[in-house]
C-alpha cells in the first residue's frame, strides 16, 4: 500500500478529537514562535539596551524572556498531556474497530494466523500507531513553524549567510530520502520477527502444562531461541541501518553549526554584520538545528508507526463474513435441516476435499447420530450448519431457508453447541453459564446448572457463583468445563442443538446424568450428535455413519445391527473393549 494511501486513511482518525488535536497544534505554533522570540531580545540587549546604557528596557527584555518560558512551560504541559491523550483516544478507537472486525472475519482467518500475531497487532503495532498520531503532527508542525520562522528572521539579518547555510539543506533532505527506503523494510522485517516471537510465547504458555508433562521443555526453548534470534537478527539490521542514518544526521548538523561560525565568523570580519547581528544568528541556527534534529529523530517513529498502520490496515481489509442484502430473519425456527449434495473443504478450492456430495436430512425435533473413524468430516458438518463456514458446492436449508439467505445472528442464535473441546473464558462461572443468554435471571443460570448436574460443585466452591475459572477454565476439570458448557445450552434453549462429543471428557457416572439430562434437553428439538462412543447414541431416530469416502451407512441402532455392517462391528469392537 503506497504511502499516499496510508495518510489518507489515517487523517480520519483525528475527526472524533479534532477540538483536541486543534488545541495540541495551537500550542506547538505557539510554542515555536515564543522559540523565535528569545534570539531577537538577544540581539537588542547587545546591540541597543546595554550600548545605550537603557537599563529598564534591559530588565524588561529579561522579565519578557521570563514570562514567556512560565508560559511555555505550561503549553508544553498542555502538549505533553492533551497531545498524549489525542494518540491514546485513537489509539482506542483503533483497537475498538480492529477489535470489531475481528469478531465478523471468517474462521478461516484463524485458522491461517497465529493468535500471538494477532495479538501483537492489537497492542505493539497499535501503540507505534498512537506515537504517532501524538507526536507526528506536533513535531513536524512545530518544527517547520520553527524552520520558517527561523529562516525569515535569519534573512532579516543578512540574506547572504542564510543562503550560505540553507545549501546544505538540500544535501540532507536528498541523503534521508535515500536511507528511508532502507529503513521501511527492515522495520518491516522486526514487525514480522516480533510478532512471530509473540505467537511463540503465547503457544509456549498456553502450552506449559503440555510441554512439561513429556518433558519438551528444552525444544520449547530451542523453539523460542530460534525466534529470539531471529528477531535479534532483525533488530541489529534495523539499528544497523539507524546508526548510518542518525550517524550521518548528526555529522550534518555538526556540519551546519560549523558552516554557520565559518561564514558568520567572516561576515563579522568584514563588517558585513555586527556582534548582536552574529549572537543572533547563532542562536537562530540553533534554534534552527533543533527541529532539524527533531524531524531526524522522529523519523524513526513515523517509520514505526506507518508500519504498524500499514498492519493494521491488512487485517481492516481482510473482508469480514458476507451476508445476504435481503437475509431472511424468520420468527420462529422449527429445525429442520437438509445437506444437499454439499462439498467443503479447508483451505479452499485446492485444499483436500473434507466432504463431498454429502447429503442428510434431519427432520424437525429428531435427533440424528454421526458416528464413525476420525476424519469423515463430522465435526466439519457440525460446523456447516452455524455457517462458521460456507460450503464450496451444493446446498444446506433450515426450514426450507438456504443458510446464505438467513441472518447470520438469527440463525446462531437458535443453535446451541456443546464441543468436544470446550472453550471456558477468564471470568466467573456465572458468566461463563449467561453465554447462553445474557438477559438470563439468577434463578435461570442456577436452573441451567442444576440441569447441567454442575450446581451442586458449584455451590461447594467458597465464592459459589462467582468463582473464576482462569484463563480457558484452567481451575476445573474436564469434566466440570464440560458441565458449565452443557449449562449454557440448557440456558440458550434453542431449536437446534449440535452436541460433538458432548460427553466425551466425562466419567461414568456423571455421563449417565448428562445423558438422561441431554436426553431431556433434546425432546422437541432438532439434534445432530457426533459421537465415537457408540452407547451414547443408541436412541437416536438416525444414526449415519460417515466415513473419508462418505456416508457407509444409515438407519436405526437395530437396523444397522441386523445389518451387520460396518456400525456393528465398531459397536460390537467397544463392548469388548469395556
Amino acid at each position: 500500500m503506497k504511502k499516499k494511501n496510508l495518510i489518507k486513511r489515517f487523517i480520519p482518525y483525528y475527526k472524533p478529537h479534532l477540538k483536541l488535536f486543534i488545541t495540541d497544534m495551537l500550542c506547538a505554533f505557539i510554542i515555536s514562535v515564543f522559540n523565535l522570540v528569545y534570539p531577537y531580545l538577544t540581539k537588542e540587549i547587545i546591540n541597543v539596551y546595554v550600548p545605550q546604557k537603557l537599563l529598564y528596557y534591559m530588565l524588561a527584555g529579561f522579565g519578557s524572556v521570563l514570562v514567556l518560558y512560565a508560559v511555555k512551560a505550561g503549553l508544553n504541559f498542555v502538549l505533553q498531556y492533551w497531545g498524549h491523550l489525542v494518540g491514546v483516544r485513537i489509539q482506542a478507537d483503533m483497537r475498538k474497530q480492529l477489535f470489531g472486525h475481528l469478531q465478523k472475519l471468517p474462521f478461516s482467518y484463524f485458522d491461517e494466523n497465529k493468535t500471538g500475531v494477532i495479538m501483537s497487532r492489537l497492542t505493539n503495532d497499535l501503540f507505534e500507531i498512537s506515537e504517532l498520531a501524538h507526536h507526528g503532527p506536533e513535531d513536524v508542525f512545530l518544527s517547520i513553524i520553527t524552520i520558517v520562522g527561523a529562516f525569515i528572521m535569519l534573512a532579516t539579518i543578512n540574506l547572504y549567510l542564510v543562503l550560505i547555510v540553507f545549501a546544505c539543506v538540500p544535501v540532507i533532505v536528498v541523503f534521508a530520502v535515500v536511507l528511508r527506503k532502507r529503513m521501511k523494510k527492515v522495520f518491516a522485517e522486526v514487525r514480522v520477527a516480533q510478532a512471530e516471537i509473540n505467537a511463540d510465547i503465547e503457544s509456549a504458555v498456553s502450552g506449559m502444562r503440555v510441554s512439561r508433562a513429556y518433558g519438551a521443555e528444552s525444544h520449547e526453548c530451542e523453539k523460542f531461541d530460534k525466534g529470539n534470534a531471529a528477531f535479534v537478527a532483525a533488530k541489529s539490521k534495523q539499528y544497523k541501518v539507524m546508526g548510518q542514518f542518525f550517524s550521518s544526521m548528526n555529522f550534518f548538523m555538526d556540519f551546519l553549526y560549523f558552516a554557520v561560525l565559518l561564514a558568520g565568523g567572516l561576515f563579522l570580519y568584514y563588517n558585513k554584520i555586527d556582534e548582536g547581528e552574529f549572537t543572533a544568528f547563532l542562536l537562530y541556527i540553533t534554534t534552527l538545528i533543533a527541529p532539524i534534529r527533531t524531524l531526524v529523530s522522529i523519523f524513526e517513529q513515523i517509520q514505526d508507526g506507518m508500519t504498524g498502520f500499514k498492519r493494521f490496515c491488512d487485517i481492516m481489509d481482510v473482508p469480514p463474513e458476507t451476508e445476504c442484502e435481503d437475509a431472511v430473519k424468520p420468527e420462529k425456527i422449527k429445525g429442520e435441516i437438509v445437506f444437499d449434495n454439499v462439498t467443503f473443504g479447508y483451505g479452499g478450492e485446492n485444499g483436500r476435499k473434507v466432504i463431498s456430495g454429502f447429503s442428510m436430512k434431519i427432520p424437525a425435533g429428531k435427533t440424528i447420530a454421526l458416528v464413525g473413524p476420525s476424519g469423515g468430516g463430522k465435526t466439519t458438518v457440525c460446523h456447516l450448519i452455524p455457517r462458521f463456514y460456507e460450503a464450496e458446492a451444493g446446498e444446506i436449508t433450515l426450514d426450507g431457508y438456504p443458510l446464505q439467505k438467513l441472518d447470520r445472528s438469527v440463525l446462531r442464535k437458535n443453535i446451541g453447541i456443546v464441543q468436544q473441546d470446550v472453550f471456558l473464558f477468564n471470568g466467573t462461572i456465572r458468566e461463563n453459564i449467561a453465554y447462553g443468554d445474557f438477559s438470563a435471571s439468577e434463578e435461570q443460570i442456577i436452573e441451567a446448572a442444576k440441569r447441567a448436574n454442575i450446581h451442586d460443585y458449584i455451590v461447594s466452591l467458597p465464592q459459589g457463583y462467582d468463582t473464576n475459572v482462569g484463563e480457558r477454565g484452567i481451575k476445573l476439570s474436564g469434566g466440570q468445563k464440560q458441565r458449565v458448557s452443557i449449562a449454557r445450552a440448557f440456558l440458550k434453549n434453542p431449536p437446534v442443538l449440535i452436541l460433538d462429543e458432548a460427553t466425551s471428557a466425562l466419567d461414568n457416572a456423571t455421563e449417565m446424568l448428562i445423558q438422561d439430562a441431554l436426553f431431556r434437553l433434546s425432546e422437541g428439538r432438532t439434534t445432530l450428535v457426533v459421537a465415537h462412543r457408540l452407547s451414547t447414541v443408541k436412541n437416536a431416530d438416525e444414526i449415519i455413519v460417515v466415513t473419508s469416502d462418505g456416508i457407509a451407512e444409515r438407519g436405526s441402532h437395530a437396523q444397522l445391527m441386523e445389518k451387520g455392517g460396518m456400525y456393528r462391528e465398531l459397536y460390537e469392537y467397544q463392548l469388548k473393549s469395556v
